[in-house]
């Protein structure tokens, strides 16, 4: 069932249409024991958050393989003592967590290459098989982000946008069992390790 999952967002940025003639063969990946490669990236929110990464090779695919889900957490002002959680109440419902709609900004200096809008909501715990809202951004040495279950959108394809501007909001839609965003790269056929730019993080 994960590997579904994960199928569903692959299949979430596989191109739709019929495009330009084909260019040469990209580079085959590094050999699996040579380093990996990392690509350094704005981080998605100004609130603080935490990242569940994918192993190498776990799913093989542009986007997932050496990806991460990441989710806002918080805490109550009056919370003392307390510590960081992912959701008020229950979590029952997408208002209680954290991360809920919050601003998702994008990782790098890059264009809006594809785009696609899920209208549907998954009530927290009931993930839905269907293709996640998703967005990929392209960079000018030609590493592509894939970020994913985002909702509103504050751009459109063809658009350029800068590190750290924002591109829309959390949301809980595609194979989702919670409001997060799924944030993948790769440069040709060569999964990326994403690296956080801790310079841009915000200070909590």
């Amino acid at each position: 069932m994960r590997h579904l999952a994960f199928l569903l967002l692959a299949c979430a940025f596989a191109p739709v249409r019929a495009g330009p003639p084909v260019p040469a063969p990209e580079p085959d990946p590094a050999p699996a024991d040579a380093p990996i490669e990392q690509v350094l990236a704005h981080p998605l929110f100004q609130a603080p958050y935490m990242c569940s990464e994918h192993a190498a090779g776990e799913l093989p695919y542009p986007g997932d393989d050496l990806g991460q889900d990441c989710m806002v957490t918080g805490m109550e002002e009056d919370a003392s003592p307390g510590f960081f959680r992912l959701y008020r109440t229950d979590g029952l419902g997408n208002e209680d967590w954290y991360g809920w709609n919050q601003p998702v900004h994008a990782p790098c200096d890059c264009e809006v290459v594809q785009l696609h809008v899920n209208p549907r909501t998954n009530p927290p715990g009931q993930p839905h098989q269907s293709r996640a809202s998703g967005v990929v951004l392209k960079a000018a040495d030609g590493t592509l982000f894939a970020l994913a279950h985002l909702q509103g959108f504050l751009v459109e394809e063809g658009a350029h946008v800068k590190a750290g501007e924002r591109i829309g909001f959390v949301g809980n839609n595609g194979y989702a069992r919670a409001p997060h965003v799924h944030i993948g790269a790769w440069r040709g056929k060569q999964a990326l390790q994403v690296r956080w730019d801790q310079r841009a993080m915000s200070a909590h």
